[in-house]
């Protein structure tokens, strides 16, 4: 439980840095403005036309992640049928959505995969081998050139 701990209080401070907040009460204000941000998007709408963009994510994490912040400023994730499940297609205003959903989500993802290779690394070598460098590099066989 402790992992998810960190993890939260993480993603926290990310989103608290993205909004400028530093204490809780400019938290709660990030809040607020993230809703004024929701309100903006449906005004980006009117001026800024939603155009389709497509987005092919490298892992089930990414797809997760992505999906979530896309869905908590009120737009829709969806793929059409025959699409690999780590594509996902949006409508959206293109300037809102790299202003504030690209952003987060760069922001957010950078930090959850370091942490989950650190975890990795740590969780393999207290349980696994603590040697946990890559393998080495040998000659090829004189039948293999």
């Amino acid at each position: 439980m402790i992992i998810e701990d960190q993890l939260r209080e993480r993603l926290r401070k990310v989103e608290a840095l993205f909004f400028g907040a530093t204490t809780a009460g400019e938290r709660e204000a990030a809040g607020a403005a993230a809703e004024r941000l929701k309100a903006k998007l449906d005004e980006a709408g009117r001026s800024d036309p939603p155009v389709e963009m497509k987005f092919s994510l490298p892992d089930q994490w990414s797809v997760r992640l992505f999906i979530a912040l896309c869905r908590r400023y009120g737009i829709r994730p969806f793929r059409y049928s025959r699409q690999r499940s780590t594509t996902i297609m949006v409508r959206a205003p293109r300037r809102f959505f790299d202003a504030v959903v690209w952003r987060q989500f760069s922001d957010v993802h950078t930090d959850l995969w370091l942490y989950f290779e650190q975890t990795t690394e740590r969780l393999i070598q207290e349980a696994i081998h603590a040697d946990t460098a890559d393998a080495e590099t040998a000659a090829e066989p004189a039948g293999l050139r």
